[in-house]
Formats: structure tokens, sequence, C-alpha cells
């Protein structure tokens, strides 16, 4: 079975918005787990803009599923993940001034960086996982970096999906079968949705996880409108 993680980033973002703590990002996280998320995950950027480091702090001592701590492996992000011990951390690549994840690790060029990082990760115990492009030779670079798993950077599956599904699929299903033969374990992320997850599911080959959350949020606050609308009306009559 394919693990649901789902990443609370949006919640954070919507609390920072009004300032004080609605959502409560631990409440919202300790209740997903009851409605039977498998995994909570996080990816705190520099500015904080959205995930605080406290927040990932705080979220390490309730959270009892898998505790996923996504990011680029600047200092101060890998000394919080040696600091909290999550379940799983994934590397991504991406800039300080990135509103979002936008591309893969080069495995080839990053090599010896990648080696040193997860060694780092490995020796306490976490579970490493890096964010890569459906490409061969990066699937290739990533067995000889030392990762437990590899996370497939799906947006281009997301928006091909639309004009042609078996084109979009295809370079993951590739990428899935070397993976599965190196050894490699795979998790997906990134624009999955209500609408392109089961065909990605039901295509990839010993998918374990999948990481979604800009998607999931949204299209929570649209299904539940309606009930949130019937229970003020119910109050105001």
């Amino acid at each position: 079975m394919t693990k649901l993680s789902v990443n609370v980033n949006k919640v954070a973002t919507l609390r920072n918005a009004r300032g004080g703590n609605v959502p409560n990002l631990i409440t919202v996280s300790q209740d997903l787990e009851k409605m039977g998320a498998q995994g909570i995950t996080i990816h705190p950027r520099p500015d904080e803009r959205h995930i605080r480091y406290q927040d990932a702090r705080d979220l390490n001592k309730v959270v009892t599923t898998e505790f996923n701590i996504e990011g680029n492996p600047i200092q101060k992000f890998i000394d919080l993940v040696l600091e909290i011990k999550p379940t799983q951390v994934t590397l991504v690549p991406d800039s300080v001034t990135a509103i979002t994840s936008n591309a893969g690790w080069d495995t080839i060029a990053h090599k010896g960086f990648l080696q040193e990082v997860i060694a780092q990760f490995k020796e306490e115990g976490i579970r490493t996982s890096i964010f890569v492009d459906p490409v061969l030779k990066m699937i290739e670079g990533a067995k000889l970096v030392g990762t437990d798993r590899i996370e497939l950077y799906t947006e281009a599956y997301a928006t091909g999906y639309a004009h042609n599904r078996d084109a979009a699929i295809k370079p993951y299903i590739e990428s899935a079968f070397l993976a599965n033969d190196l050894g490699l374990a795979i998790n997906a992320g990134h624009d999955l949705s209500l609408e392109n997850i089961e065909y990605f599911h039901n295509s990839i080959p010993e998918l374990l996880e999948v990481s979604i959350g800009h998607a999931l949020i949204a299209e929570s606050l649209y299904l539940g409108f309606e009930k949130v609308i019937t229970s003020y009306l119910e109050k105001l009559s």
C-alpha cells in the first residue's frame, strides 16, 4: 500500500497570514492522523514564511505516524534534522527565494556533497530521501550517493496529465523500474491531486509514499465549504 503523507505547509501559511495560532498547526496535524493520514510532512524554509523551525520541534513531540522533514540541506536545516531525528529527511535543492520546489537534484554534479550530508543523517538512524527528476542518469546517480529513497518530482506529470497522460507518465515508469532494479525505494510528490493521483499510483511499481500538500489543502477547503456554511446558518437561524 502506498502511504499518504500530508504536507501541512499551507496550514502554517494560513496561520501566519493572520498572526496568532488559528488554525493550530499542531491540532490540525494530530487530527489529520486521526483521519487516516499515514504521515506528516513539513518543508521549513530559511525565512520561515510558513513552517517555523519551532514548529518542527513541536510537531516532533506529537506526530505518531511518519514525520518527514523536507528542505535544502543548508547548515541550519542539517542542525535541525540532527536535533529532531524525524522518521525521514527529504533533501530538496530549492533556492532560498524559491516559492516552491522546482527541480530535482543533479546527483552527478552534487555527488560528493550529497554523500557527505546523507552519511550524517544515516549515522543518526534517519531514513534519507532525495528529490529527483525522472531522468535515468539522475536515478543512477542517486544510488551512488547512498540515499535510501528517491522522491520523484511530479510537476511534469501533473502538467502533462490533462493533455496526454500516457506520455506524461512514461518517464516516471521508466525511472521507477530502474530505481527498483537499483534497490532504491520510491516516494513521489509535487502537484499530485485527486484528479491525477490514481493513475500515477496504478502506474508506478513499488510506490511507497506520496507527499501531498497544496492540492490536498485546496481540495479540503472546497469539499468542506458546504458543511461549514450550513453550520453557520444553523447558528444564525
